[in-house]
């Protein structure tokens, strides 16, 4: 592999090859040290070449300025998902209490809260928005035969979250 001073000297293929090297030979453990923070691992690890590449001259220690850099760009990333999902969190309550609800509605609203954001997306459009499967589809570019899985999944982790037995099932006691 070249060292950093021949691709800071060289022409752009040099280092596009030398890039590629460091890619080649750290790719994989960058990602996997990116993933104990973020699911986007691979989007932090691009982001830090793209960086890398933009370095003139780059560092004398590529190998250790990439782990400093994915790990800042994986924390930052985790940190983003968080807030953005606290947010998501909130804005669903802040709906919920301004829909007044009772009893068993206020129970449903509260389970369908804590299903996974992709799962209430679906159970909202269908049930709240009234679309079809093939409009979800479309809103979601997803086939709506994954569409059907996944609602049929959230359905059932409704009816865990709620504990109403299966259409046809008797419940033990």
């Amino acid at each position: 592999m070249q060292d950093s001073a021949d691709a800071s000297a060289g022409d752009a293929p040099s280092r596009s090859r030398w890039l590629g090297e460091l890619l080649d030979c750290h790719g994989s453990a960058l990602a996997l040290y990116a993933a104990q923070w973020t699911s986007a691992a691979d989007d932090c690890l691009q982001e830090a070449l793209v960086k890398l590449a933009a370095e003139d001259p780059p560092p004398e220690r590529p190998v250790a300025w990439l782990y400093t850099v994915v790990r800042r760009l994986a924390v930052n990333h985790s940190r983003s998902e968080r807030r953005r999902h606290q947010r998501e969190q909130s804005a669903w309550q802040q709906r919920l209490e301004a829909r007044p609800a009772q009893g068993d509605q206020r129970e449903l609203l509260d389970a369908v809260a804590s299903l996974p954001a992709e799962l209430r997306e679906l159970v909202v459009l269908k049930t709240w928005g009234g679309l079809t499967f093939e409009e979800m589809a479309e809103v979601l570019r997803v086939p709506s035969s994954t569409l059907h899985r996944k609602y049929r999944e959230a359905l059932d982790r409704l009816r865990m979250l709620w504990e109403v037995p299966c259409p046809g099932t008797t419940r033990s006691e």
